[in-house]
């Protein structure tokens, strides 16, 4: 019988801290419960000291999530690991996973502490954790650059004191997989009490290694992958968690583990992380890119339509392209649209959230003869954000574009529920929007990524646009979308506006804050 190998899923903490990817609360809710239905073991929901709103944000996955167990973040100190204990609380399984950095680079430029004063927080850290929980998880913080010797002696300590799972992150994707293997190797062989703990990894993509590095640490004896939907994460990202399920069930005859994970959920999980974040999916993405499945050249394509394993090594219906079929038409009643919601993982608040979701589908179906799953997460999204009682809120647009002419728009506005109209001239009917729409808000924001992509096939598509604003040091995403692109694009950049104006200032960051030692 194969071992199990335990998937930690981080893309609520790790995933949120890419550029612009900060979720709502109701955003967060709806992935946890994608990762449920895909049977992920333990997700990662958020760093509850951070921030109130992420303390919030991890209660209520607590709250939400039955199935998986759900864990906080938090530094080797008493004020972060009493909040995390808090926040997780509700949930039937929970777990506090709690860090310090272990290389001699971080300690003396980033702590500031003695290797022993390192050791006693780490201790100290696990032993309050553990009078919380049982699921106690340390992670040895820039592990793939620590001195082996010093990450035995910290790990038994840590073990000792109640650790269950013991991480060893590539924290900068620093490390090759041969080396990274035998150091997890070498770490279960050398210290005494490695036996009482799951070995867990956690690697950063930097050199595009992370999802290598973490096979080989599973065949060197580690038996937990912490990774993010469609490699999310800081810098370059995480280890993705379709590539590694896919590969550890492909080849199955290399691997001598397996994952409990649901395979049929990946690509409607991928899709719905890149809705809600606005970093789409890159076509050639193994697993769940477009073109993942797709055969160009007539050769592939006479070898597939003959034998389809001549070029294919998985079936798309295996990981979920097939479970995104075309289900309703403007024809649709009330109950079929709420069921198919319901089947996506969507509720409503209300009577009204409801009502206000048909409505804009059924509009959607007035210009859009095929609907399909996409269509309906973006138009939920869509709902959501106007329920969120927006500041600034998109009223009317009229763009007019002429050979030979300067293109101008004119866009009516309600802030704080005051209407504002202006007209602006830009480059194009895309640019004169945002301009307009600054001459309103006049955010001072610099635009810093303008993107396009279609959500479904067909010239009747909807666009979904996602805009990246940048102020004072804060980054933030915005999503619109619509069968008008430049109607998405205006949509888009007041999202981002909103974001802006609602998100907090000021958000505590693992990586960059100082770990403190217990008092």
């Amino acid at each position: 019988m194969k071992d199990k190998l335990i998937i930690f899923d981080t893309t609520l903490r790790d995933g949120e801290q890419s550029p612009g990817a900060s979720m709502t609360q109701d955003e967060k809710i709806r992935i946890a419960k994608a990762l449920e239905r895909m049977r992920v073991d333990v997700i990662e929901a958020g760093f509850a000291a951070a921030s109130n709103g992420d303390f919030a944000a991890v209660r209520a996955v607590a709250e939400a999530v039955r199935e998986s167990t759900v864990c906080s973040l938090a530094r080797a100190n008493a004020g972060d690991i009493n909040k995390a204990a808090e926040a997780i609380q509700p949930a039937p399984r929970r777990r506090i996973h709690t860090f310090i950095a272990t290389s001699p680079i971080h300690m003396e430029k980033k702590l500031r502490m003695a290797p022993e004063d390192v050791v006693n927080a780490a201790v100290g850290a696990v032993k309050l954790a553990r009078s919380f929980t049982d699921d106690v998880e340390f992670s040895c913080e820039d592990a793939g650059r620590s001195e082996p010797d010093f990450l035995c002696r910290i790990i038994e300590a840590a073990i000792d004191a109640g650790a269950s799972t013991i991480n060893i992150p590539d924290t900068v994707g620093y490390t090759l997989p041969h080396a990274y293997g035998e150091l997890i190797r070498s770490l279960i062989e050398r210290i005494p009490n490695a036996d009482k703990a799951v070995f867990s990894v956690h690697c950063h993509n930097d050199l595009g290694l992370a999802v290598a590095n973490s096979l080989s640490a599973a065949l060197a004896g580690a038996r937990q992958i912490e990774c993010t939907i469609n490699g999310l994460g800081e810098r370059a990202g995480n280890a993705a968690l379709e590539e590694i399920v896919m590969a550890i069930r492909t080849r199955a005859d290399a691997f001598p583990f397996d994952t409990g994970i649901d395979t049929t959920q990946i690509v409607p999980t991928s899709r719905l992380v890149s809705g809600i974040t606005g970093f789409p999916v890159q076509p050639n993405k193994a697993i769940v890119g477009a073109n993942a499945f797709a055969h160009e050249s007539g050769i592939h394509q006479d070898g597939v339509l003959k034998h389809r394993q001549t070029y294919e090594i998985m079936r798309a219906e295996d990981v979920g392209w097939s479970a995104n079929k075309l289900v309703l038409g403007k024809h649709s009643g009330r109950a079929a649209f709420r069921a198919r919601l319901e089947e996506l993982g969507y509720s409503f608040k209300s009577d009204v959230e409801f009502n206000e979701a048909f409505q804009r589908f059924k509009d959607l179906a007035d210009k859009k003869h095929e609907i399909f799953d996409e269509d309906l997460q973006a138009l939920v999204s869509e709902t959501q954000h106007a329920r969120d009682h927006e500041r600034v809120q998109l009223l009317e647009l009229e763009a007019t574009s002429k050979t030979g002419t300067r293109p101008v728009a004119h866009v009516v506005l309600s802030v704080d529920g005051e209407s504002c109209d202006v007209t602006a001239p830009g480059d194009g009917p895309v640019d004169a929007a945002f301009a307009a729409i600054e001459k309103i808000v006049q955010t001072g924001a610099q635009l810093l990524l303008f993107s396009v992509n279609n959500i479904t096939t067909g010239t009747d598509s909807q666009g979904e646009v996602t805009v990246r604003l940048s102020k004072d040091g804060r980054v933030v995403n915005g999503q619109g979308a619509d069968t008008d692109i430049v109607i998405a694009s205006a949509k888009a950049y007041v999202n981002a506006v909103n974001r802006l104006g609602t998100l907090p200032a000021e958000r505590a960051h693992p990586q960059f804050a100082n770990a403190m030692g217990i008092p």
